[in-house]
């Protein structure tokens, strides 16, 4: 429906504060975007976003419109979800996930859903696993696959789905009979995230300062600097395993390992409520519920 298009717009632009990002991340253009938001200040008789040199920020209108669109997104989603009858399960469930995630372990993941429920859409987006977590809990996702932080929002409900130890991977082969990195070597480390976080705490174990040669946004572009030679990455094998570029990496198999990530899947604990997010939460029961964070 096209209050429900224009509030998700609006909620995401909420988030966001970028009209660029939000345009693009939502395939429309900066024009449409912006006669949504002169649409729904027309609408609501006030000014619901401030623009300056300095940015966008949220009116104290706008504060209170983004919570009556969330509200008003629940019960139109469940609604949706209310449709239990002789046909079976129906609805839209969006799902948020990295590309790797969606390569690697969404189809296993969600065939039980599909194959349960054939009348369920499920819509997918992918993105920087940093946001899936932000992007569920603000609702603009139903479920989410991504890398698990060590402390859970209370908010939300997490469960193992698989783990992934974290390898590093150069353009050459190792040199034989190599435990850690060499004092001088360079390194491509993510520019933020778990991965570099645990990162940087393996170095502090090992007494290295790392030489950081590149730093990269998302795994795809880190091993692309690896490829071409600018030092060595520290990636989730699972990545690797799903990376076109894996025929020219290597990964080292004789230095200590950084650490594992682990994947898991996500929803906002309240949407348990919603037949359609409980089911699909049921299917990824692989192992009891992490413990939130409080």
């Amino acid at each position: 429906m096209q209050d429900h298009d224009q509030y998700r717009l609006f909620l995401h632009l909420a988030s966001s504060l970028n009209f660029t990002r939000t345009a693009a991340d939502c395939h429309v253009s900066p024009a449409t975007l912006s006669r949504t938001v002169q649409r729904l200040e027309a609408a609501t008789g006030h000014r619901l976003l401030d623009r300056g040199p300095h940015g966008v920020a949220l009116t104290e209108h706008g504060h209170r419109f983004r919570t009556y669109a969330t509200g008003a997104l629940d019960l139109w989603d469940r609604y949706c979800d209310d449709d239990l009858a002789e046909e079976g399960l129906s609805g839209h469930l969006r799902v948020f996930a990295s590309v790797t995630a969606c390569q690697g372990l969404l189809p296993d993941l969600l065939a039980p859903l599909r194959t349960s429920h054939p009348r369920v859409q499920i819509s997918v987006r992918t993105g920087d696993a940093a946001a899936a977590l932000a992007l569920l809990d603000e609702g603009e996702a139903d479920l989410a696959v991504a890398a698990l932080p060590s402390r859970i929002p209370a908010t939300l409900l997490a469960r193992p789905v698989a783990r992934t130890p974290l390898v590093l991977v150069r353009a050459d082969p190792p040199r034989s009979g190599e435990l850690l990195p060499a004092p001088d070597e360079p390194f491509v480390l993510p520019r933020q995230g778990l991965v570099r976080e645990i990162a940087n705490r393996w170095f502090r174990r090992l007494g290295i300062t790392p030489r950081i040669a590149a730093e990269a946004d998302g795994h795809e572009a880190l091993l692309t600097l690896v490829a071409l030679d600018y030092g060595t990455g520290i990636i989730p094998d699972l990545v690797l395993q799903h990376c076109s570029l894996r025929h020219r990496l290597h990964a080292d198999s004789t230095a200590s390992s950084p650490g594992e990530l682990t994947i898991g899947a996500c929803i906002r604990r309240t949407d348990l409520r919603r037949p359609l997010v409980a089911a699909a939460w049921s299917v990824t029961g692989l192992g009891r519920p992490l413990r939130p964070a409080h």
